[in-house]
């Protein structure tokens, strides 16, 4: 009786399914049932999962991304940040190269050709004017009129050239059409296009491009570059007759010093230096290419590098030239690339009284030599 009542019971054949099939396959009764079927019968489940809409089975694990190290990501980070401070800086530059005031056009019509740097030579004239700002409380400062040329130097970089050639400002000179007097004066009958012709009449070079240094701006640039550190000798000098009669007043002990904008202005103007009255032009023009040098030094450092955005900004602002900002980063990647030049002097020969001024002369010789050297740097 139990057996007729308890029958044994049947043997089932037993499918499992994956748990992620689509709700919409789900319904497929007939659909599911083959996919088990074929997965029973040892059809691969990678082949299963593309007849059957892709799915992606339970069995098949999804390889984990593993996380990059720490310091691996510390490290993209602040490359990402050193390139966004460098593109910041070169937008700085480029608006700024802009809105900067260029050179005269008659002073871009005297220039020779040139090629571009740091491919090819080039020679760029350097003037730095002693024309006052607009406001100077300076006695005797002729605001607004005619300057003459406060600093003049020739820069030969590009092409694996690196010299420096510094003219003294008391130089005795034919100035075309002007007859002879000082090379400065130059400057003063007509501006630096005729500068530019008188330094090509009297060495035999020619000049490709020119730069004028703004030195209302030239505090500024010293400032956004974090000051300068400069060494030296001691200088102690009155620009205009020092504070008391609203010039300055710069004292510098035997030594190296960190100067702010106001202090490298006055340095570079220095004539007269009460702490070595022996002192001469020459002894200034040294001077002032010791302190460009301390300036390149400090743009290329660490603390330059922080202050980027601001010497990028200022720079531009500070030089007022012919060269574009293409050109003018040439330059300076010249300058970087092919070192620092030797400190050099078209050295005199002689001086005399012209006209009841001291003049310098220098030999044609002698001229010669020191511009053969100049070319060759």
């Amino acid at each position: 009786m139990a057996d007729e009542f308890d029958p044994e019971p049947p043997d089932y054949e037993r499918y499992w399914a994956p748990r992620h099939i689509p709700w919409h396959q789900r319904l497929d009764a007939e659909a599911g049932l083959e996919q088990l079927r074929e997965l029973n019968a040892g059809v691969e489940p990678e082949a299963a999962a593309r007849r059957f809409g892709g799915m992606r089975l339970p069995w098949r694990r999804r390889r984990r991304r593993r996380r990059r190290p720490r310091w691996l990501r510390a490290i993209r980070w602040a490359i990402a940040a050193l390139v966004a401070w460098i593109v910041l800086s070169a937008v700085l530059f480029i608006v700024s190269s802009i809105e900067a005031q260029g050179v005269p056009a008659s002073a871009v019509a005297a220039l020779s050709g040139g090629g571009l740097p740091p491919f090819s030579a080039t020679t760029i004239l350097v003037l730095g004017s002693d024309a006052r700002p607009a406001g100077s409380k300076e006695p005797g400062a002729d605001v607004g009129g005619p300057s003459r040329s406060d600093v003049m130097m020739l820069v030969r970089t590009g092409g694996g050239h690196s010299g420096r050639l510094s003219i003294p400002r008391d130089t005795l000179v034919d100035v075309p059409g002007h007859g002879f007097g000082k090379i400065n004066s130059a400057f003063y009958y007509g501006g630096p296009a005729l500068a530019i012709k008188t330094v090509e009449q009297f060495l035999g070079i020619q000049v490709n491009h020119v730069l004028l240094i703004n030195f209302t701006n030239f505090p500024k640039l010293v400032d956004a570059m974090g000051g300068v550190t400069y060494t030296g000798s001691c200088v102690v000098s009155f620009i205009s007759g020092g504070f008391k009669e609203g010039g300055f007043t710069l004292r510098l002990q035997t030594g190296t010093h960190h100067l702010d904008g106001a202090q490298a202005l006055a340095l570079a103007r220095t004539r007269e230096n009460h702490c070595n009255p022996s002192e001469t032009d020459l002894t200034r023009e040294i001077r002032q290419q010791k302190l460009l040098l301390d300036m390149k030094s400090q743009m290329l450092s660490f603390t330059g590098f922080l202050h980027l955005p601001w010497i990028a900004w200022a720079l531009p602002q500070t030089l007022e030239t012919d060269m574009g900002a293409p050109t003018l980063a040439g330059v300076l990647a010249s300058l970087e690339l092919n070192g620092n030049p030797k400190t050099a002097l078209l050295e005199p020969t002689g001086a005399e009284v012209y006209n009841g001024q001291d003049v310098l002369t220098i030999t044609d010789a002698a001229k010669r030599a020191d511009v053969q050297r100049f070319l060759n740097s």
